[in-house]
C-alpha cells in the first residue's frame, strides 16, 4: 500500500507530457517507482533506452505543476473517501492486473470487493428493445438466485448497462459501475441514484482523476476495464458496430469468456451479437443456465481438505491444488483457484497445464478443472 508520499507521484507521473500509461509503467520499472522519475538528473532521464531529448526536456519543464495538481487530487481524494489501488497493491483486482493494459492506478468509491467469487459483465445497446432488457433482468436475477457470491459490472450508460444494474440491485447482489470520467460527477446524471444504490455493496472504479470530461475515447478505454475485472462478459443487444462489441473483443484478447443473447436474423439490434456468435467469438445464451453450465457457477459442497502429506512426489504448489480441487465434486474454475491457493494467475495456469499433463488434474469448457479420477 501506497503511503501518502509515494500516491502523490503515482498519481502526477501520467500527467507528465507524452508519459501514458505504457510509458509510466517502463519508467517505474526503469527507476523503480514514481518518486524516483521526479528526483532523477536529467542525465539519468536521458540514460533511459529510446528516449529523445526533448521528450525528457518536456517532462522535466512540467514536473512541478504535476505534482500541484497531484495534491489537488489527494485534496479530493481525502474529502470524498475515495480509496486507490495501486498496480503493485496487494488488493488490486487480481483478475485486471493480468491485463496487459491494466491501469496504473484505480480510484473506488463504495463498498467493493473486486476480488469476489463471480463477477460477470453485462453489456449492450444503449438502445435496446423491451424484449432485450426483459432478457437481461431475468439473466441477473436468475443468476443471482441460483448462484453465490456474484457482482455484476458494467458501464452505467442508457439501456443494457443501467438496466444490468438495476437488475442487480433489484436481486440484493453487488454492482460495480465503470464510468469514462472521474469520480466528482456521475454521467448520465438521470442514473445518479442507480449510482447512490450501488455504493451500498458495490460501488464505483474508474482510472480517471477528478475533472476528467466524460469524452467518448474515454469510454473506449474504460471498456477494458469492465472486460479485465471479470471472468465473462456477457453481451445483451448490439448492433454490428458499438462499445459492446469492443469489450467483447477486449475479452477475447483477456481470455475470458464471453457470452452473447442471439436475435432474430434480420433484426439490426441483434446484429452484434449474431456475428459474435457466428465467428465463435461468444457462446451462445439464452438463459442463465447457459452461463452457470458453461462457468460451473454452482454451489460446491466442500469435503475436507485432503492431507498434502500423502502426496510424497508434489511440489507443495501441486498438493495444495490437487487437495482443493478433490475437494470439489465439480471442480473449480481457475479465477477460484487464484482465490484458494494465491498464486498469481500466470504462475497458477502454468503448474496446472504441468499437472494435466502428468495426468493430475483435467481442463473442462470454462476454464474449469478437476481432479483426475
Amino acid at each position: 500500500m501506497l503511503n501518502p508520499e509515494q500516491l502523490k507521484y503515482v498519481i502526477a507521473l501520467p500527467l507528465l507530457p507524452e508519459v501514458g500509461l505504457r510509458t509510466a509503467r517502463a519508467l517505474i520499472e526503469f527507476f523503480g517507482s514514481a518518486e524516483s522519475v521526479f528526483h532523477a538528473s536529467r542525465e539519468d532521464l536521458l540514460a533511459i533506452p529510446n528516449v529523445r531529448k526533448d521528450t525528457v526536456d518536456a517532462m522535466t519543464a512540467a514536473m512541478g505543476k504535476a505534482l500541484q495538481r497531484a495534491e489537488q487530487e489527494m485534496a479530493f481524494i481525502g474529502k470524498n473517501g475515495i480509496r486507490t489501488c495501486y498496480f503493485e497493491d496487494s488488493d488490486y483486482p487480481y483478475r485486471l492486473r493480468e491485463c496487459v493494459d491494466a491501469p496504473l492506478l484505480l480510484y473506488c468509491k463504495g463498498n467493493i470487493n473486486v476480488n469476489c467469487d463471480k463477477l460477470l459483465s453485462v453489456v449492450g445497446t444503449r438502445m435496446p428493445t423491451d424484449n432485450g432488457k426483459q432478457l437481461c433482468r431475468q439473466i441477473v436475477s436468475d443468476l443471482a438466485e441460483k448462484t453465490t457470491g456474484l457482482t455484476i459490472v458494467s458501464g452505467l450508460a442508457y439501456g443494457i448497462d443501467v438496466t444490468a444494474h438495476k437488475a442487480a440491485l433489484a436481486a440484493g447482489i453487488p454492482t460495480i459501475i465503470v464510468p469514462g470520467h472521474g469520480l466528482d460527477r456521475i454521467y448520465p446524471y438521470m442514473h445518479r441514484q442507480v449510482a447512490v444504490e450501488a455504493l451500498k455493496t458495490g460501488g464505483i472504479i474508474t482510472e480517471y482523476m477528478s475533472g476528467t470530461e466524460p469524452d467518448r475515447q474515454n469510454f473506449v478505454a474504460r471498456n477494458r476495464i469492465i472486460a479485465g475485472l471479470s471472468d465473462a462478459t456477457l453481451v445483451v443487444e448490439s448492433k454490428q458496430k458499438g462499445g459492446s462489441l469492443i469489450t467483447a473483443d477486449m475479452a477475447n484478447g483477456y481470455n475470458r469468456e464471453v457470452f452473447a443473447v442471439p436475435g432474430r436474423p434480420k433484426d439490426a439490434t441483434s446484429a452484434g451479437c449474431n456475428m459474435l456468435i457466428k465467428q465463435q467469438k461468444a457462446m451462445l445464451v439464452e438463459t442463465a443456465d447457459d452461463i452457470i453450465a458453461a462457468m460451473q457457477w454452482k454451489k460446491h459442497e466442500r469435503k475436507e481438505p485432503v492431507q498434502t502429506e500423502i502426496f510424497d512426489d508434489l511440489s507443495d504448489e501441486d498438493a495444495a491444488i490437487l487437495g482443493l480441487l478433490r475437494s470439489a465434486e465439480d471442480g473449480l474454475h481457475v479465477n477460484q483457484i487464484v482465490m484458494e491457493t494465491k498464486l498469481p494467475y500466470s504462475r497458477l495456469t502454468s503448474v496446472l497445464m504441468m499437472m494435466e499433463m502428468r495426468g493430475l488434474v483435467r481442463s473442462l469448457p470454462g476454464n474449469i478443472y478437476k481432479a483426475a479420477k
